[in-house]
């Protein structure tokens, strides 16, 4: 296989093309797991204005400021053409869960919980941002970050 790299400013995004002389099933393979890399990566703009694209496992927090849907990683903020909702549903619940109406987090960037101002959390992450968990949401984080710990321990 040859693989070949051209960097010019005439491309605007990151273009692949996978040749062959026919449609092979290593051709197919290769095509969907650059799907699959793709697909899982979220587009998005830093505060220069330069276009980047992040992990999932980089982001810290998604909400929503105004008309915009922000994206805290671990290197930056970032602004993204999705709504929250549709950011959500393309993280999974797996690694993220909605603490307000603007704000979803990456669970596994939680560093600590603090409950002790009665009927709400402070959600501490890993790089120093903090956040609250509306009160509609508190039962529900709480039982997900049990059921987390419960499965981590057996």
């Amino acid at each position: 296989m040859l693989i070949r790299t051209e960097i010019d400013g005439k491309y605007k995004e990151i273009e692949l093309h996978v040749c062959n002389s026919e449609e092979t099933g290593e051709v197919r393979d290769i095509v969907h797991e650059l799907h699959e890399l793709y697909d899982r990566r979220i587009a998005g703009v830093d505060a220069r204005g330069n276009r980047c694209m992040l992990n999932p496992g980089e982001v810290v927090s998604a909400y929503a400021e105004g008309q915009k849907v922000m994206i805290l990683g671990t290197d930056g903020t970032y602004t993204v053409q999705k709504k929250l909702y549709e950011l959500e549903e393309e993280l999974g619940e797996r690694n993220f869960v909605r603490i307000s109406k603007s704000e979803i987090v990456n669970v596994g960037k939680i560093k600590n919980l603090d409950m002790s101002v009665t009927g709400t959390i402070k959600i501490c992450m890993k790089n120093g941002y903090e956040t609250f968990v509306s009160r509609r949401n508190v039962s529900k984080i709480k039982e997900r970050l049990l059921s987390e710990r419960s499965v981590k321990n057996s």
